[in-house]
């Protein structure tokens, strides 16, 4: 039984994000609306979404390394904060499109179910 249920749930499937589950269930809620929404939206609305989980691991990222010093491949030059920036800016985005913590998946899926829900009652 739940055999046929896992096979049938990686049928669906978009070109970032796996349909498969959602709290080890198909979510066929998502299949629905994927097939209302137009591959263009889709693609802009996985952009979006590891986006957003880029700019929140940048946040998170920053905030971990606020209290480091001068340790590191510059020391304690002026040039470090700048430094330390831009790297954690290219962890962020690299962690991100790497699949990151999930974050994504679920904003992705809320944009998709909203879209979905503005096309069916236009």
């Amino acid at each position: 039984m739940q055999a046929g249920m896992i096979n049938t749930a990686h049928a669906v499937t978009s070109s970032a994000f796996s349909v498969e589950s959602r709290n080890g269930r198909p979510d066929f809620e998502l299949a629905s609306a994927l097939q209302k929404v137009p591959p263009q939206q889709q693609a802009k609305a996985q952009k979006t979404a590891t986006d957003f989980e880029a700019m929140f691991l940048n946040s998170m990222f920053s905030q971990m390394t606020s209290g480091l010093k001068g340790e590191g491949p510059f020391g304690d030059t002026p040039g470090t904060g700048v430094w330390r920036s831009m790297l954690t800016e290219q962890y962020s985005k690299n962690f991100a499109k790497a699949g990151g913590v999930g974050i994504a998946t679920e904003v992705y899926r809320t944009l998709i179910m909203q879209q979905a829900k503005t096309i069916r009652t236009a």
